[in-house]
């Protein structure tokens, strides 16, 4: 009983969410509580929620004091040389700055933290997709995607599980891995090649002069795909970009988050790249700089825990660029919308998270699909592990999934004949749909940051994501990791 009420409850949110019947925060908290009723524990609900709150507490209070200092830094210009650097390598193409968007994750995605992945990918690559019309859940999705893959690294916390879990070493686990992730991380490109190629083709390339000049935006000039042989076309501020004949009403994919991908060009979201806004900080660019990457370092070295490294970076950089407290004021309150938005949803997940586990849904959920898989596929459990990992990472936690799930797993593979580093290394290829999963806190950061609706990016991320664990599989397969 307790399984069926538990997919029915995660079946319940996601459809709701993905239908808009319901805001994220709101389905987070009540359909959670509807379904403890339904169980029989109602009673228990405070104590669920509260463990559950206890848990993700860290969580929350790094988010929010993550975003104000990044916020910060996206105020004082720290982030404006890196936008401008990919906007003149991209030409104001969209193909190029798709690409450009999942190499950005990528890089940044080698500290181990996704939070901090989206915070700096989306501060850099929004202005770009509002100033061009671009559709902004192509952003959110490859992002999440390029993250995904390079989650597998040691310090990023699945492998590490998986070595814990299994008493293993992590290098062992990670290292074969890495010709399948790198497979993996090529397609994340191709991908995203293709979906740069259709939001060409749907808006046309954008002369650079335009896009970087904000003083003159009476006309936007567009060439045609091609770079030869389009017209160019007069437009006034503000006016829909089209090219002939770039057949854009044909690409749902494109055109299902028209109003986030639209926007007025004077939106606000693009004075990160207005050289006069007041907040711009010139002389402190390398104090805001060097802050920044001992922030990182301290966070890759764990000198601290990473909460109370935001927290004192945020008052450090707060007190230093805006030394007047009415300053400080008028930056926090800036941010504030996106502080409210995650930490609220953090705190709203954690209900969902708590009444999963708390009820013992989780479990029971997880028994049932380790019991239905038929005893012929023994010797092929890695392959089995491996498909699993798609649907159970993304419907659990990692904690969940790895401490709970990947043991019992291990110990039927084991039966017949299959090593405990097979059944490590294929428990990572989820990864790339985890990070979409509704129970991950960074997701909220970047769909928070992107302004995108948590269910625009489940629809169009959930396909392709899970076509890239299915990559990273047949790759492991292939080379024989797995």
């Amino acid at each position: 009983m307790l399984t069926i009420l538990g997919f029915a409850m995660i079946a319940t949110f996601l459809v709701l969410i993905m239908m808009k019947k319901m805001s994220p925060i709101a389905a987070l908290v009540l359909i959670p509580a509807l379904f403890c009723v339904f169980v029989g524990k109602g009673a228990n609900l405070g104590d669920y929620v509260l463990d559950g709150v206890t848990d993700l507490a860290p969580t929350a209070a790094m988010l929010m004091f993550a975003i104000v200092y990044f916020g910060v830094m996206i105020d004082v210009g720290l982030f404006d040389p890196i936008v401008r650097g990919i906007l003149k390598f991209c030409k104001a193409d969209p193909m190029r700055i798709v690409v450009g968007t999942a190499l950005l994750a990528a890089i940044v995605s080698l500290d181990g933290d996704g939070s901090t992945t989206f915070m700096i990918t989306v501060s850099a690559m929004y202005p770009l997709y509002k100033r061009l019309k671009m559709s902004l859940v192509v952003m959110t999705g490859v992002a999440a995607m390029a993250n995904g893959v390079m989650n597998t690294l040691p310090w990023g916390g699945p492998t590490a599980r998986a070595a814990t879990a299994l008493k293993l070493d992590a290098s062992d686990i990670f290292v074969p891995m890495i010709p399948a992730l790198l497979v993996g991380l090529l397609f994340v490109f191709v991908l995203s090649y293709v979906l740069g190629v259709r939001e060409r083709r749907r808006l046309g390339v954008l002369t650079l002069d335009e896009v970087l000049d904000e003083e003159k935006e009476t006309e936007t000039v567009l060439v045609g795909a091609g770079g030869s042989g389009g017209g160019k076309v007069s437009m006034r501020k503000g006016a829909t970009a089209a090219t002939g004949g770039a057949g854009s009403g044909t690409d749902a994919e494109n055109s299902e988050n028209t109003d986030d991908a639209g926007g007025s060009a004077d939106d606000d979201g693009f004075q990160g790249l207005d050289p006069n806004r007041p907040t711009l900080r010139p002389k402190l660019y390398w104090f805001n700089a060097l802050l920044t990457v001992t922030l990182l370092t301290a966070m890759i070295m764990e000198w601290l825990p990473i909460p109370v490294l935001f927290l004192l970076g945020a008052a450090l950089a707060l007190s230093v660029n805006f030394p007047h407290i009415p300053d400080q004021k008028a930056r926090l309150a800036a941010h504030a919308d996106n502080v409210l938005n995650v930490s609220g949803m953090v705190f709203a997940a954690a209900v969902f998270t708590g009444v999963l586990q708390g009820t013992g849904m989780v479990d029971n959920m997880a028994k049932w699909m380790v019991d239905v898989i038929p005893g012929s596929m023994g010797p092929h459990m890695a392959l089995v592990t491996g498909i699993l990992s798609l649907p159970l990472t993304y419907f659990m936690s990692n904690d969940g999934f790895y401490f709970g799930v990947l043991p019992v797993l291990a110990e039927a593979g084991a039966a017949h004949g299959v090593s405990p580093l097979e059944m490590a290394r294929a428990s990572l290829v989820g990864q790339p749909l985890h990070m979409s999963s509704p129970l991950v806190p960074a997701v909220y950061v970047l769909v928070g940051m992107a302004k995108v609706e948590f269910g625009d990016h489940t629809k169009f991320v959930v396909k392709w994501a899970a076509l890239t664990c299915l990559v990273i599989l047949g790759a492991g397969m292939l080379f024989g990791i797995i």
